[in-house]
């Protein structure tokens, strides 16, 4: 009985040796692998692509001076996306644009209704036709003037998106 525990305690140790040998030569080390990696992307850039200049803080003035605008051009957008114009932040751009939306909202709100509510006298009307129909006119009149009031609106708020595009702001803040 002496010699089978024996026999099981030298196999078990021999198993260990053999398995904890084996599992340390599996392998390299992530950082190792880490390492070959950049080493290849490295190579790979080096063969395909010239050499890029990183610019850091010390090389950017302080006060930008801006380009000379050509003088067929000076006349041209000075709206909101004017390179002139500070970067507004994010939640400006989506508060304007949100106000924007809900006032060319209720503008086709009231167009709609205003333009439900004419309805001209009939041919066979005797009495008060000639007043009720020109009252009729005045709000045709009236629905045209604010279709113009909306192409406006829709027009600025175009404009306020692109603005806000050529921030670098994404679609989620110039079409919320």
């Amino acid at each position: 009985m002496a010699a089978r525990c024996k026999l099981v305690f030298v196999l078990g140790a021999a198993v260990s040796l053999f398995a904890g040998a084996a599992y340390s030569q599996d392998s390299p080390s992530l950082g190792d692998l880490a390492r070959q990696k950049r080493q290849q992307s490295k190579a790979a850039q080096g063969k395909d692509a010239k050499a890029s200049k990183v610019i850091t803080n010390e090389e950017i003035p302080e006060h930008a001076v801006s380009a000379p605008v050509p003088a067929g051009e000076e006349g041209g957008s000075s709206g909101a996306a004017s390179s002139g114009e500070a970067k507004q932040p994010a939640e400006h751009w989506k508060s304007q644009i949100q106000a924007q939306k809900s006032q060319i909202a209720s503008l086709q709100k009231q167009i709609d209704q205003v333009n439900e509510s004419v309805r001209f006298a009939p041919a066979n009307c005797v009495g008060r036709c000639a007043e009720w129909n020109e009252r009729q006119r005045e709000k045709q009149q009236q629905v045209e003037r604010m279709q113009a009031q909306l192409s406006e609106q829709k027009k600025r708020l175009d404009e306020m998106q692109e603005s806000a595009r050529k921030q670098g702001y994404g679609s989620s803040v110039y079409d919320p």
